[in-house]
């Protein structure tokens, strides 16, 4: 039995899986070891059984326990080599990189001298990032937001566009990853990311805190929303779950990478020992969770991850996965600054709250929710 300790401003099934993995990455928790049953660890917590049900489900599809009807929740055997697991993740990721370069010509020489121009200017930026007080003397920055795609944004635009920050609020969609390299570069003052750290098995926290070395940031939550697998009407094609995918006859239609959804899947697959060619249609991009249910719809793919609440707007079976945060991220000095700061109070108020409620899928419990690291 571990210690857990609850702290507010993080959702609490969150911070019971955050810590399990901790704890079975420095060896406080070895395989085989028994959690706390659901109940008992509720009661020990005080709160809701469905709250440590939830953080355990979470655990077992990060592959770190395993449940068993009369055996319990028990750390699994590959839980206690995660860091084993990381530096193959790295490997595998740098040989990906590598063999795709090689496929499109360019010699072993070349790839070399590219990354070592393109490792010392990352390493420049983190060490002289843009002055946080020259993005915000570029009033053009502070209307542009980039990041991954969501449903509750584009109610969050509208709602927006109704009172202060009229339509001269520029967005682009390039997904989780390129959103936060956008406002590390200083080019638009707000971005938008659901990325899973699955070393800690939390969201987007820990990925801020790499990325902006040294940088206040300002961190609101804009939902808590479920993806997972968006098919036709009546599930023809019979898809289950991730292996289904790899059936023959089943198309997949896939998100362009650097988005949170595309590293969702990947995560998943890795788990599953399935390669990325075992699916058809894996390398068939769009960049929006509505143009996944938009081509299943037409049934020009089979199946494509994405949000429920945009398989309810298509009218399309879901098969749940995950549950995941979105957040918004400006610098911390910005935060007070128009129009970043109508949009991000906008979060909070109960109209945006129910219109957010209504599209589905979505816990609004923690929308609004803001936190300065």
């Amino acid at each position: 039995m571990i210690d857990i300790q609850l702290k507010p401003g993080e959702p609490e099934y969150m911070q019971i899986v955050q810590q399990i993995r901790w704890a079975v990455a420095n060896g406080n928790l070895k395989t085989g070891d028994r959690l706390d049953p659901v109940r008992t660890l509720a009661a020990r917590l005080g709160i809701n059984a469905s709250t440590v049900a939830r953080a355990y489900r979470l655990l077992e599809m990060q592959g770190v326990v395993e449940t068993y009807k009369r055996r319990g929740t028990l750390v699994a055997a590959s839980g206690a080599g995660m860091a084993d697991l990381r530096q193959v993740r790295l490997r595998q990721t740098l040989e990906r990189t590598l063999v795709e370069t090689l496929a499109m010509g360019f010699s072993l020489d070349e790839i070399e001298a590219a990354f070592g121009l393109q490792l010392a200017a990352w390493h420049e930026r983190r060490a002289q990032p843009v002055a946080a007080e020259q993005r915000i003397a570029d009033g053009d920055r502070l209307h542009g937001f980039a990041g991954s795609h969501d449903l509750a944004l584009e109610a969050l635009w509208t709602q927006a566009r109704r009172s202060h920050a009229a339509d001269t609020f520029s967005v682009r969609y390039v997904g989780s990853l390129d959103g936060l390299l956008q406002l590390l570069r200083g080019d638009v003052g707000l971005a938008g990311t659901h990325m899973l750290d699955e070393e800690t098995g939390e969201y987007n926290i820990p990925i801020l805190r790499r990325l902006f070395l040294g940088q206040r940031l300002c961190v609101v939550t804009l939902a808590e929303r479920e993806q997972g697998l968006m098919v036709a009407a009546g599930n023809p094609k019979q898809v289950l779950a991730l292996q289904d995918l790899a059936r023959r006859g089943v198309r997949f239609i896939n998100r362009q990478p650097g988005s949170g959804t595309r590293s969702l899947l990947d995560y998943h697959l890795r788990r599953l020992g399935l390669a990325p060619s075992a699916l058809q249609g894996y390398d068939r991009e769009v960049q929006t969770h509505t143009a996944v249910a938009d081509a299943v719809a037409r049934a020009e793919a089979d199946a494509g991850l994405g949000l429920r609440a945009a398989a309810q707007a298509f009218g399309l079976h879901f098969i749940p996965l995950a549950i995941e945060r979105y957040d918004l991220v400006t610098l911390a000095e910005a935060r007070q600054r128009p129009p970043l700061s109508w949009l991000l109070d906008a979060v909070s108020t109960p109209s945006f709250k129910s219109v957010v409620a209504a599209l589905g899928g979505y816990d609004i419990a923690h929308t609004g929710d803001e936190v300065n690291i």
